[in-house]
């Protein structure tokens, strides 16, 4: 069988169609490239880049306008002359900030998700109170007249490292039982300096020490749930949990009781 042989006359027509194909590609993709090159240029050139919208979740203490003058980003800045990490560490030199995380969402928007520390108690300053937070911050520069009622008082807590170790105890505890709480106040004696006398808001006394707190105190709403309505007393919560009434109490326990110091 013969083979078709193809001449060079008719394949050079094919070659340059081919060549012409290719080069109209290739000047396609250049041109592509560089009306590209030019829209980035003048959206970074025009407010087109600038942030109009500036967002804030995870707050509950501090207020939204607030998080954004630690941020320092202003609707007036381009998104990308801003760096989502040197934002979030401006963030969190606050005090009650724990975590932030900022992120550029396009085409115009910067998003700022934070994490608080949470407020486990409020101590007194001379005649207010100020809230002590669960890393031992005590926020001086917040001080109120009346406790927000969203934790309890510390008091005699005049040992950082102490107050530190009670914030942590006051955080791990469940909210249910945290609220529970009316007065803390630390009791230091020549045996236990980590002794605790806690004031209850279902009338109740609290007897224990800050180590294992949280874990001891749990145990807290089963021991009540058992006792009479009317009964008034003191519940140990150290190695062996049991109630103690004012009855079987010494005397000057139950004064300190009926007096809250």
């Amino acid at each position: 069988m013969g083979k078709n042989i193809v001449s060079i006359e008719d394949r050079i027509p094919k070659l340059k169609e081919a060549r012409k194909k290719k080069a109209n590609r290739r000047l396609i993709t250049y041109l592509t490239i560089f009306f590209v090159l030019i829209s980035i240029v003048i959206y970074l050139q025009t407010p087109l880049s600038h942030v109009k919208t500036i967002t804030v979740k995870g707050n509950e203490q501090l207020e939204q306008e607030a998080i954004v003058q630690l941020s320092g980003v202003t609707t007036d800045m381009n998104m990308w002359s801003i760096d989502p990490k040197d934002v979030a560490q401006s963030i969190e030199k606050n005090a009650e900030i724990k975590s932030a995380q900022v992120d550029r969402k396009l085409p115009s928007t910067v998003a700022i998700q934070v994490h608080e520390f949470n407020r486990v108690g409020y101590m007194p300053e001379q005649s207010n109170y100020v809230p002590v937070l669960e890393s031992g911050t005590i926020l001086k520069e917040q001080a109120i007249t009346r406790p927000g009622g969203d934790a309890p008082l510390l008091l005699g807590f005049n040992d950082p490292k102490i107050l530190l170790e009670m914030a942590q105890e006051l955080k791990a505890l469940p909210s249910n039982i945290r609220d529970l709480i009316s007065e803390i106040h630390w009791k230091p004696t020549e045996g236990n300096t980590t002794k605790l006398r806690l004031y209850m808001t279902d009338g109740f006394v609290v007897d224990g020490t800050i180590r294992n707190f949280s874990e001891r105190m749990q145990v807290y709403p089963s021991i009540v749930a058992q006792l009479d309505p009317d009964a008034k007393g003191i519940v140990h919560i150290g190695v062996g949990a049991y109630f103690e009434s004012f009855d079987q109490a010494p005397q000057e326990m139950e004064e300190e009781a009926e007096t809250g110091e």
